[in-house]
């Protein structure tokens, strides 16, 4: 079981999906404290290195005690040595940047058969997708405000948002 540990539900979700996709179990939280208080054993833990205002930093301890036999690795967009470094004396496995390269992660998970149809790089329009769902979570729902955000025209994005995506 894998658990993933992200506040951008939208990545964390499509995260998780795919790995799904591969028959992987797979689950997610958007605060470490959801994982924390969760008795499921898991055999890997992917961790957003930026919570929001908080890092994950300031849980690895925590977290390597109540998961010790996990391998845990922490995924940041913002790398540098310094927070690698600290991640892994606070008890990280590894350090990963985004954006994922998602066959990279499968054979680090392991996986041997790897089916490179579901390797392919998002569309345009799952990219889109992606990204207006987050900025609709990051403004509570709010597609006025979203299109604002957005730069695009209310209905025009209540458009977007009607059609289901095919993927």
């Amino acid at each position: 079981m894998i658990a993933v540990v992200d506040d951008d539900e939208v990545y964390a979700s499509a995260l998780v999906r795919r790995l799904q996709r591969h028959n992987l179990s797979a689950c997610y939280f958007t605060a470490p404290q959801q994982l924390l208080s969760n008795q499921q054993t898991y055999s890997h833990l992917l961790l957003d290195l930026n919570l929001g205002n908080d890092s994950i930093l300031s849980y690895l301890q925590s977290i390597r005690q109540h998961h010790p036999d996990a391998k845990i690795w922490v995924v940041t967009g913002y790398a540098s040595i310094a927070t690698t470094v600290n991640a892994i004396k606070a008890g990280a496995d590894d350090y990963l940047t985004k954006p994922l390269d998602f066959n990279a992660l499968l054979a680090r998970l392991g996986e041997q058969q790897i089916d490179t149809a579901e390797l392919s790089p998002l569309s345009s329009a799952q990219l889109e997708w992606e990204h207006i769902q987050r900025v609709l979570q990051e403004n509570n729902g709010n597609i006025s405000a979203a299109a604002r955000v957005l730069n695009m025209h209310r209905r025009t994005l209540q458009r977007k948002l009607q059609k289901k995506p095919l993927w």
